[in-house]
C-alpha cells in the first residue's frame, strides 16, 4: 500500500489510505459510500478514489455514531456541507448544536427511565395500568383494551 508523505499530499486517496488513516474497515466505507454519507470517484482502471475531506468526514461520522444519532440524521446533515471540502470548526459548531437538543432529550429521557426502573424494580408490580415504565400515566387506557405499543417520544 502508498503510504502518504510530501509527494503525493495531494493526491486522491485510495480505499485503503482511508482505511489505514481511519481505522475503519473497508467494509464500512463501502458502507457509507452506498448510503451516501460520502464519495468517491474511479479511476481510470475503475478503482475507487477518495478526496481527502473524506478523512473529516468519516471522523464526523464515527462520532456521530457514537452519540446515538442515527445514520439518516448524518446523512441530512453531511449534506449541507459544501462538497470536497473539509469540514471546519465552524461546520461542526453548527452540526453538533442540531444534533446537542436531540442529545438533552435523550439523556433526559434515559435519566428519569433509570431513575423509574430502580423503583419498579423495587416494587414488583409491573402494573400494566400504573407502572411509569410500562403504561406511563396510564396513557394506554384513552386506547381502549387490547395490546398497545409503549413509546413516549
Amino acid at each position: 500500500m502508498e503510504r502518504l508523505n510530501a509527494d503525493n499530499v495531494g493526491k486522491a486517496l485510495t480505499v485503503g489510505q482511508v482505511a489505514e488513516r481511519t481505522g475503519l474497515a473497508v467494509s464500512a466505507i463501502h458502507f457509507y459510500e452506498a448510503k451516501g454519507l460520502i464519495q468517491s470517484r474511479r479511476s481510470s482502471g475503475n478503482q475507487r478514489r477518495y478526496t481527502r475531506d473524506v478523512l473529516r468526514r468519516l471522523a464526523v461520522i464515527k462520532i456521530a455514531q457514537r452519540t446515538g444519532i442515527p445514520l439518516a440524521e448524518i446523512a441530512q446533515a453531511l449534506a449541507t456541507l459544501p462538497e470536497e471540502r473539509t469540514p471546519n470548526a465552524k461546520d461542526w459548531g453548527r452540526l453538533s448544536a442540531q444534533w446537542r437538543e436531540d442529545l438533552d432529550k435523550r439523556i433526559e429521557r434515559l435519566t428519569l427511565l433509570r431513575d423509574q426502573l430502580s423503583g419498579c424494580i423495587g416494587c414488583g408490580c409491573l402494573s400494566l395500568s400504573a407502572c411509569p415504565l410500562r403504561n406511563p400515566m396510564d396513557e394506554l387506557a384513552e386506547e381502549g383494551s387490547g395490546a398497545r405499543l409503549v413509546d413516549p417520544d
